[in-house]
C-alpha cells in the first residue's frame, strides 16, 4: 500500500507540470514513454555508398522484451526499408564487398549464441551461414568476399547434453583462474574466444587461433592474406596483466601469430592502411591506470617495427579509428568536455582537425570506399539518429523518434562551470524543466554518472529528462575522475576514492544554489554504479540531502575483493587488503560512518550483478535499517549490472520518482 501511495504521488506531480507543457502544445515526458523510444544502432554504409544499414531496437511491453531488426536507408534519405522482422532479433549488419549480401548475427531458430546469416539483396529469405557451437560475436568480411573471420567462444562440453539432462545432473563449477568472474558471463572457465575463418560458398569453418587466452577485434589485411587481432598472451598468467597486444596471423589454419606491439599496457582497435603497409591502433596508458584509461592513436608497420604516436599531446579521449581512402589521414572519435566530435589527424603526424563538433555527441560512424561518411549522433534534446556527413555538416537520414519527440516538452540543457575548493574549474550540465521561470526556486537532483571513467555529455538522457519533466532541476557534474578533461583529471582520484569527487559534486550543488534557482531545503542525490558508490560517500559526509537513491553501489569496499570483477585494479591501485588495510578502511568510510547518515535512501541492484554485486547495497541497506533511517532495498531478479528487462526499467523509473517526491515534495513553480 505504501508503494502505491508513493507512485501515485509521482503521477500527481506529473500532472502538475502538464499545464505548463500544454501551453507549448506539447506534454511532459512520462516514465512509460521509454516503451515508445526506438534506438538506432551503428550504421554500415554499402560499398557503393548508396545505402546505409542499421538496426532499430524496439520494446514490447506485452512480451516484456526488446527486439532489434535490420533496416536500411538510401543515401539521399528518401527510401527506408525494413529487412528483418524475426522475434529473436538481429544485430551487427555488414555488407559483403561486392554489395550482394547483407550479413547479420541472430539467434533465430534457437541457434546457440547467435549465428551469422546472409540476406541476398536480390531477394529471398535470409540463410544461416554458420553453426558454431560457441556462437558468433565480432566478424568481418574478407576483401574479396569469399571468407569471413569470426570470433567464437570455445564450446562448453555441458552444452552438448540435452537441457533435461543438464538440469538433472549439473556439474560443480570449478574455478582455477585469477580473474574468475565477469558480469553477464558469471564464473569464468578455461573456454576462451578464438578466431575462425568461414568459407562463404561451402559454409565450412576452420579454427584459426587456439590457446588459453581470448582473441578479439579481427581485421583483414587489404590483400586478404593476413588478419590483425588483439589478445592477451604475454606473461605467465595473462589474467594478472593489464596488457593486450596487436597480433598478425596468416589467414591459414595452423599459422603462428606474430606479436606486433609490445607496450606494457593495452593496445587495441587495429585498422589496416589501404596499402596494407601500416596498422593504426589505440595505445592505452600505464597498466595500473586501467580504471582511468585514456588512449593515444598509434601507427606501426604491419610487418613489425617501432610504433609512432600521433597527436600525443592531444590529452583527450579517442577511439573508432579508420583510414581515408588515400591512406594519408586517420579519422577518429574525439571526446572533449561534455561533447564528442568527429576528427582527423595526418597519418604522418600533425594537427588534429575537427570535422564535426558542437554541443552534441557523435557515437560512431562508418565510411564508404569513396569517402562518404555516415554518423550516429545525438544532442541533449534529440535521440541518436543517422546522419550523412557532408562538408562539415550533418544531414539527417533517419527519423525514428521524431513523432514522439514532437509531442514532448523537454528540458533545457545548459553548460555550467564553477570552481572547486582547489581552485580548479569543474564542468557540469544543468537541466531545467520545460517552462522554467526565473526567480522561482526548484528542487534540485544531483545525478552522478558512473565509471568513473565517463562523462555527462550533450546527448539525450531519458532519466535526466524524466526528472526535469517532474519539476526538478538536474545537475550532472563531471567530477575529477571523469573523462573528457585529460589524463591528469582522470587519475586525480587514484587510490583516493570519495574525496575529490565529493568536493567537486558538492561545489556544483553550492554553485547552483548560489544562482538563486535551487531550493537548498529540497536537495536530492542519486546515481548508479560508481554514481551509487559516490552517493554513499556523500550521504555519509553531509546530511543536507533529503532523499537519495544508490543503485549498484558499495561502501564496505573490503567485501568487494574477490566478489566482483575488479581484482586487477584492486591489487594494483590499492594493494591487497592484508597489505594496505588502513587504505581499505579509509575508502570504506560510508559503511564505518553509517551512523552519520540521516538521508532516507533507496538502494537498488541486479541479483546477478558481478560488476558491483548486490552485497554492496544490501550492507548499506542493513546499516541504515539498523540505525532507524528510512531505507528500502529493491533487488531485480535475474538482472546484471545493467537493468534490461523492460518492466524492471519502468519500475525503476517509477520508484525513483516516488522516492524523491515523497521527501522533496516539489511543487509547480
Amino acid at each position: 500500500m505504501r508503494l502505491r501511495l508513493v507512485l501515485a504521488s509521482a503521477v500527481t506531480l506529473t500532472s502538475c507540470f502538464a499545464a505548463a507543457a500544454a501551453a507549448q502544445g506539447t506534454r511532459p515526458l512520462k516514465a512509460s514513454d521509454f516503451y515508445h523510444l526506438r534506438d538506432v544502432g551503428a550504421p554500415r554504409i554499402s560499398p557503393d555508398g548508396a545505402w546505409v544499414a542499421y538496426t532499430v531496437t524496439t520494446t514490447d511491453s506485452a512480451k516484456d522484451k526488446s527486439d532489434s531488426d535490420v533496416w536500411m536507408v538510401s543515401w539521399d534519405g528518401t527510401r527506408t526499408l525494413r529487412l528483418t522482422s524475426s522475434p529473436e532479433g538481429e544485430s551487427n549488419p555488414r555488407w559483403s564487398p561486392d554489395n550482394r549480401y547483407l550479413s547479420f548475427v541472430s539467434g533465430r531458430f534457437e541457434s546457440k549464441g547467435g549465428q551469422l546469416w546472409l540476406l541476398d539483396r536480390a531477394g529471398g529469405e535470409a540463410v544461416r551461414l554458420t553453426d558454431l557451437k560457441g556462437g558468433v560475436a565480432d566478424y568481418e568480411w574478407s576483401p574479396d568476399g569469399t571468407r569471413i573471420v569470426v570470433t567464437s567462444h570455445d564450446p562448453d562440453p555441458e552444452e552438448a547434453k540435452p537441457d533435461s539432462l543438464k538440469d538433472k545432473n549439473p556439474k560443480p563449477i570449478v574455478v582455477d583462474r585469477y580473474a574468475f568472474k565477469r558480469d553477464y558471463a558469471g564464473y569464468l572457465n578455461r573456454q576462451r574466444d578464438h578466431l575462425w575463418i568461414v568459407d562463404v560458398a561451402t559454409k565450412k569453418g576452420v579454427q584459426l587461433t587456439t590457446g588459453d587466452f581470448d582473441d578479439r577485434m579481427p581485421r583483414w589485411s587489404p590483400d586478404g592474406r593476413r588478419i590483425a587481432f588483439v589478445s592477451r598472451r604475454e606473461g605467465k598468467d595473462p589474467d594478472r596483466e593489464n596488457n593486450s597486444d596487436v597480433y598478425v596471423v596468416d589467414a591459414v589454419a595452423g599459422s603462428t601469430p606474430q606479436r606486433l606491439t609490445s607496450w606494457r599496457g593495452d593496445d587495441s582497435e587495429p585498422v589496416w592502411s589501404p596499402d596494407g603497409a601500416w596498422i593504426a591502433y589505440l595505445q592505452s596508458g600505464e597498466p595500473q591506470l586501467s580504471a582511468y584509461a585514456q588512449e593515444t592513436i598509434a601507427v606501426i608497420p604491419s610487418t613489425g617495427g617501432t610504433p609512432r604516436l600521433l597527436a600525443a599531446t592531444l590529452d583527450r579521449d579517442v577511439g573508432d579509428l579508420s583510414w581515408t581512402p588515400d591512406g594519408r589521414t586517420i579519422r577518429f572519435i574525439l571526446g572533449d568536455d561534455r561533447a564528442v566530435h568527429l576528427a582527423t589527424v595526418p597519418a604522418e603526424g600533425g594537427a588534429v582537425t575537427r570535422l564535426i563538433d558542437g554541443r552534441r555527441v557523435i557515437w560512431t560512424y562508418d565510411a564508404a570506399p569513396d569517402g562518404r561518411l555516415v554518423a550516429r549522433a545525438a544532442t541533449a534534446t534529440t535521440t541518436p539518429e543517422l546522419f550523412a556527413v557532408e562538408k562539415g555538416a550533418l544531414r539527417a537520414l533517419t527519423h525514428v523518434n521524431d513523432s514522439l519527440l514532437a509531442q514532448l516538452a523537454l528540458g533545457t540543457t545548459e553548460d555550467v562551470d564553477f570552481k572547486n575548493k582547489d581552485g580548479l574549474t569543474v564542468g557540469a550540465l544543468l537541466v531545467k524543466p520545460a517552462g522554467f521561470q526565473a526567480g522561482k526556486k526548484y528542487p534540485l537532483l544531483l545525478w552522478i554518472h558512473g565509471g568513473p571513467n565517463g562523462q555527462d555529455q550533450h546527448a539525450f538522457a531519458f532519466q535526466r529528462e524524466l526528472y526535469a519533466a517532474n519539476g526538478y532541476l538536474v545537475l550532472a557534474v563531471n567530477y575529477r575522475g571523469s573523462s573528457g578533461r585529460g589524463q591528469a583529471w582522470k587519475k586525480a582520484i587514484f587510490a583516493d576514492w570519495g574525496n575529490k569527487e565529493v568536493q567537486d559534486l558538492l561545489a556544483g550543488v553550492d554553485h547552483v544554489i548560489s544562482l538563486g534557482i535551487a531550493d537548498p531545503e529540497r536537495l536530492g542525490i542519486g546515481g548508479w554504479s560508481y554514481g551509487g558508490i559516490l552517493t554513499d560517500y556523500i550521504i555519509a559526509t553531509t546530511t543536507r540531502f533529503k532523499a537519495a537513491s544508490s543503485g549498484a553501489g558499495s561502501a564496505l569496499q573490503t567485501t568487494m575483493y574477490g566478489t566482483d570483477q575488479y581484482i586487477y585494479q584492486y591489487e594494483n591501485e590499492l594493494g591487497a587488503p592484508w597489505k594496505n588495510p588502513k587504505l581499505w578502511e579509509k575508502l570504506s568510510y560510508p559503511f564505518y560512518k553509517a551512523d552519520r547518515i540521516k538521508t532516507p535512501t533507496l538502494f537498488m541492484g541486479g541479483e546477478k550483478d558481478a560488476n558491483v554485486p548486490i552485497t554492496g547495497s544490501e550492507q548499506m541497506y542493513m546499516a541504515l535499517k539498523s540505525l532507524g533511517v528510512d531505507a528500502q532495498l529493491v533487488v531485480y531478479p535475474g538482472q546484471f549490472h545493467g537493468i534490461s528487462r523492460p518492466s524492471f526499467v519502468l519500475d525503476r523509473y517509477q520508484r525513483y520518482l516516488g522516492w524523491y517526491d515523497k521527501y522533496l515534495r516539489p511543487v509547480t513553480p
